[in-house]
């Protein structure tokens, strides 16, 4: 038991793994699994957000839109911030630009 704990001592004094070295195998780790992450989830999610702001600049009076209500309406008057929407015969509705789900 004992010459196979000496063994053991004497693999490990012949390659002997530096603090340095874990700590930059595990750097590169880290950043190869961010570099996953941003090409799996990030970039797909920020190349959504610039089409729904370019669909929602283009939107103006008489558009039918789809608002992530549920609602479907038509535009009525754009303002800075808001849409006001007909969502029926007698009822006009504020939603905030970025409720606009689809452009119909």
């Amino acid at each position: 038991m004992a010459a196979m704990f000496l063994g053991f001592l004497g693999a490990a004094a012949a390659n002997p793994i530096t603090p340095g070295h874990a700590v930059w195998s595990q750097m590169l780790i880290m950043f190869f699994l961010f570099l996953g992450m941003w090409f799996i989830l990030i970039a797909p999610q920020r190349k959504r957000q610039k089409k729904h702001d370019e669909m929602v600049r283009n939107l103006k009076h008489g558009d039918h839109v789809l608002l992530s209500s549920g609602f479907y309406g038509e535009i009525t008057n754009v303002r800075d911030d808001r849409f006001e929407v007909r969502i029926s015969d007698n009822t006009v509705v504020g939603v905030h630009k970025s409720f606009v789900s689809a452009k119909l």
